[in-house]
């Protein structure tokens, strides 16, 4: 069976997943696999699609809440 996936949204930061997923790029390519992986959600990367941590620098802003 598999880990359960749980993807967590940080606030001000980036995706967070956890968990036994697959992530491929548009072309059908697959990422190296790894447990667990940030995907950058303020679009300033240098290392898309994973999060480098540039949103800090940038003040990015975002903190959704479930509604």
């Amino acid at each position: 069976m598999s880990e359960k996936v749980v993807i967590k949204v940080n606030d001000n930061g980036s995706l967070r997943i956890t968990g036994d997923v697959e992530l491929v790029d548009g072309e059908g390519n697959v990422f190296e696999k790894k447990k667990s992986f940030s995907l950058c959600r303020c679009g300033q990367s240098e290392n898309k699609p994973f999060c480098d941590g540039t949103h800090r620098k940038i003040g990015f802003e975002s903190a959704p809440r479930v509604k």
